[in-house]
């Protein structure tokens, strides 16, 4: 049992995770491919021998590079921004299920016929938000982590990120696809 955990089915599900996650972050699937191989290669660990510590680091790598890549593309565009005084987020809670959101329904967005629309919406977002989103609801990154790989790669205009900050984008983020669904089922 040499190759314990490192199964060519598991490598290929890895890396399809990895694409989809450099996708959405980048929003151009050629970049993503580019940002995985990277990803892939800038990690030094035999991913044979401990499989889910190899993929979280690979995950780590690839998320922070998008952050870095992204930054670039739009300067400050991670910045955190002041917090408004008195306009109420929609929803109270920053899960899915506090927007109306089911797991089934993400899914659908991910992998079926909505993949296309959850693009679209992203597309639209600000890049920290939409990073947020990609890491909280896709992922299932906490606010802290989150909050780390937006300090870690999107320079120094980020490093006021914390977890409360990336609780309330995440709150926004979640606001806005609520209300592409709503608009989504009513054109329907």
């Amino acid at each position: 049992m040499g190759n314990q955990g490192c199964s060519d089915l598991l490598v290929q599900d890895t890396a399809v995770k990895l694409f989809q996650t450099a996708a959405l972050l980048l929003g151009d699937e050629n970049e993503a491919v580019t940002l995985v191989e990277d990803a892939v290669a800038a990690v030094e660990i035999d991913p044979c021998a401990d499989a889910d510590k190899a993929q979280l680091l690979v995950q780590a790598q690839l998320i922070q590079a998008a952050i870095r890549r992204l930054s670039q593309r739009e300067p400050g565009s991670f910045a955190v921004a002041a917090t408004g005084g008195g306009n109420p987020l929609c929803i109270d809670g920053d899960d899915l299920s506090a927007a109306g959101i089911s797991q089934s329904q993400l899914g659908h967005l991910l992998e079926g016929e909505g993949r296309g629309q959850l693009r679209g919406w992203l597309e639209h977002l600000p890049l920290a938000q939409r990073v947020v989103f990609v890491e909280r609801a896709v992922l299932g990154q906490d606010n802290a982590s989150t909050a780390q790989n937006l300090r870690a790669g999107g320079g120094e205009s980020a490093t006021g990120w914390t977890a409360d900050k990336v609780s309330e984008v995440f709150r926004q983020a979640l606001c806005s696809l609520a209300s592409s669904l709503v608009h989504s089922e009513v054109s329907a």
